[in-house]
């Protein structure tokens, strides 16, 4: 959907291509990102269009759709976008690739899966699923969802019918429990935000902070809400959130900068503070502050993970 830089986009546990489009929130929130970009959307192994049964569902497989994706369209560099269990996936990409990844935003992530309840929980909500799928789908939707009208929980529990068999869902589901991403966390060199809602039950706050800090220089948002999925509740301001950190690296890759600006610029990509660029460059910290807005001003960016993307982008034109 779209024009403008690749954005992929893994949207979680499991997903349908055409189907989700008939949630109005849904269509709402990735036409609203492909204003900007060509936003780029994938039913996983197990789940809505692609083959329900036989395939490979490991988490290692899923990563490597999203860079099978990316060499179908022959794009050289893309952001990223995965929520929730998505997010891990979106991750691990943007670890293992550091040179393809422009940006990487997540949304409702934990770094493990075997934090979101005690084993025993995890294990009866997987043999639900697999054993009543109907049952399944309402008590999930519930945990996604916690205070749902009844036009909300009859949108997702369809969906989730719609997306997946139970038995698929519930070797997707065990896979995400068993799956430990805090070792490529970071790795992460590309530009990262991470997105959480302040009362989500299904994965809690204080994971979404953990992934945070085990990113280097991430920008960590916290968001207003219980609902888990994105396209859920105030999903107008986790569109806001992400078109604002990520770069318009079309619009600014021919200005150029200063000398020192381009140091400062650096610098900036590096993850150092107004205090630690000034140490570094012999200035005070207050004309380090005067160089970045200046490159920001220039640039047309909001955030400093914006100028280290942009740095990111131009280090890897030149080479």
């Amino acid at each position: 959907m779209g024009e403008g830089p690749f954005l992929i986009c893994d949207t979680g546990w499991v997903s349908h291509l055409e189907q989700m489009l008939e949630i109005e929130s849904f269509k709402g929130f990735f036409a609203a990102l492909s204003e900007r970009f060509s936003v780029v959307r994938f039913d996983k192994v197990g789940s809505g269009l692609s083959d329900r049964a036989g395939g490979d569902i490991t988490f290692d497989a899923q990563v490597a759709t999203v860079i099978a994706l990316a060499d179908h369209l022959e794009a050289k560099r893309f952001h990223v976008f995965g929520a929730s269990q998505g997010g891990q996936v979106a991750a691990a990409a943007a670890a293992l690739h550091p040179q393809r990844t422009a940006g990487l935003v997540v949304y409702g992530m934990c770094a493990r899966g075997a934090d979101l309840a005690p084993e025993d929980v995890r294990s009866s909500v997987v043999s639900l699923v697999r054993a009543n799928w109907g049952l399944g789908s309402h008590v999930i939707a519930r945990i996604f969802n916690p205070d749902p009208t009844p036009d909300e929980e009859r949108v997702l529990t369809e969906f989730q019918r719609w997306a997946s068999t139970a038995n698929s869902a519930a070797d997707l589901l065990a896979d995400y429990y068993q799956t430990d991403v805090s070792a490529l966390l970071p790795k992460i060199e590309a530009p990262a935000l991470v997105l959480h809602r302040e009362d989500d039950r299904a994965t809690s706050f204080r994971l979404g902070r953990e992934v945070a800090s085990l990113i280097p220089a991430a920008e960590f948002v916290p968001l207003h809400g219980s609902a888990h999925l994105f396209w859920m509740g105030d999903w107008q301001s986790v569109v806001a959130a992400m078109l604002e950190f990520l770069p318009a690296e079309a619009a600014s890759a021919a200005v150029r900068l200063s000398a020192r600006e381009a140091e400062v610029a650096a610098l900036v990509a590096e993850g150092l503070t107004n205090q630690q660029i000034g140490e570094r460059l012999f200035i005070a910290p207050r004309t380090a502050e005067t160089h970045v807005e200046n490159i920001r001003q220039k640039l047309g960016f909001r955030s400093r993970a914006q100028v280290a993307a942009w740095v990111s982008a131009q280090k890897t034109a030149k080479s």
